[in-house]
């Protein structure tokens, strides 16, 4: 007879497994649906064993109790208010974590003795995996410093275009610097042929460089010392 008895009690607890996923920073439900009918003092458990203390949400009819809670779990779990008289035990994780990803037990218990039970599995990925993010951010990087390529490059080799008529008695080529050159400084203006059109250096004119094709025909601002006008 006691044979029996031990038999009957050990059919009452029923196991059952699932395994699902989900990805860090969402929220998910875990699942489970078990009998609370006809129970005087039903109570369910989420628990962890990996963890100390194991306890992951406890539910009575009185309320959630959370005294023995694992800390990490704090804030991030809830369970339907009415869930000990429906049977829908399914509990609410919110802000994923990937150290959440474990084996969950939903135990329902009566008077503190667990009655049945379900276990789920729970699988929490990045949701950018670490060589996406690795990834992404040279591509950033190489955006930024492309952009900054073609923006520099345009600023000091763009080549301005300046339209005249035919015998027009003259025209300025604007040329601009945003530093002070020094006394020294050599500046050379040079045609699409590589003639030299005009050379400033030491404070003069050089003459004797230039191309003949622009001889007695260009002159240049003197004030090199200020910043931006380098004009011919």
């Amino acid at each position: 007879m006691k044979t029996l008895v031990v038999f009957l009690l050990l059919m009452n607890v029923s196991q059952h497994a699932s395994a699902v996923e989900s990805y860090e920073g969402d929220s998910f439900i875990l699942s489970c649906q078990l009998d609370t009918f006809n129970l005087r003092e039903p109570s369910v458990v989420w628990s962890r064993s990996d963890l100390s203390p194991p306890t992951v949400h406890q539910r009575q009819l009185q309320g959630d109790e959370l005294k023995d809670q694992n800390q990490r779990y704090s804030g991030r779990t809830s369970m339907k208010t009415d869930a000990l008289d429906t049977g829908d035990l399914s509990l609410t994780l919110t802000n994923l974590q990937l150290s959440d990803s474990a084996t969950y037990t939903c135990s329902v218990r009566n008077f503190g003795r667990e009655l049945s039970r379900s276990d789920v599995q729970l699988q929490v990925k990045e949701r950018f995996p670490s060589w996406a993010k690795a990834l992404l951010v040279l591509l950033i990087l190489l955006v930024v410093s492309g952009g900054l390529l073609i923006h520099f490059r345009h600023y000091f080799m763009s080549v301005p275009w300046v339209g005249v008529d035919s015998g027009v008695e003259s025209v300025q080529l604007i040329c601009k610097t945003i530093v002070c050159l020094p006394k020294d400084a050599k500046v050379e203006w040079m045609d699409e042929d590589d003639r030299k059109v005009h050379v400033y250096e030491n404070g003069s004119d050089q003459t004797e460089e230039q191309h003949q094709r622009y001889t007695d025909r260009t002159k240049m601002r003197r004030n090199l010392l200020e910043p931006g006008d380098l004009t011919v």
